[in-house]
């Protein structure tokens, strides 16, 4: 089954249970998936571009997190958490951080990359393996960890 369709099935339970907090976040999904289908002029769009713009979403919604809590606002970092469970559903499995690092010292090992000056071919390598899987952050972390 497509992710669209299961995001579609999960709406109309959400909405059939009286979630509305779930409801609101599968439309705000399905709206995000919409505006990218019509911005990249797709008849349809695919698993992996959804994932795509999925994890746009969830970065997002860290992003908010973090600007919450630094504004002392744990009712919204509450709100925003949950949201980022929600949309945490549809995302492949997330990496941990040993995966991340094996992927990196591999792409550090094929390029020859010696310094931070390097880290730009060692991201374009990278990112589109863990596409999805990791967070952008995350991998900057290591990269520049394995680099210095």
């Amino acid at each position: 089954m497509s992710l669209l369709k299961q995001i579609d099935q999960d709406l109309v339970k959400a909405l059939k249970s009286g979630d509305r907090l779930a409801a609101d976040t599968l439309r705000g999904l399905k709206s995000d998936i919409k505006y990218f289908q019509l911005d990249k002029r797709l008849d349809e769009v695919s698993d992996d571009d959804i994932v795509g713009v999925i994890s746009s979403s969830a970065k997002r919604r860290r992003d908010s997190i973090e600007q919450f809590a630094a504004g002392g606002r744990q009712d919204l970092v509450d709100k925003e958490t949950r949201e980022l469970e929600i949309v945490q559903e549809y995302l492949p499995q997330q990496l941990s951080e040993d995966d991340v690092e094996k992927i990196v010292k591999e792409a550090v090992e094929e390029t020859g990359a010696q310094s931070l000056a390097d880290m730009g071919k060692i991201m374009k390598i990278v990112m589109p393996k863990v596409k999805g899987r990791a967070d952008g952050k995350l991998v900057q972390k290591i990269v520049t960890r394995t680099l210095s």
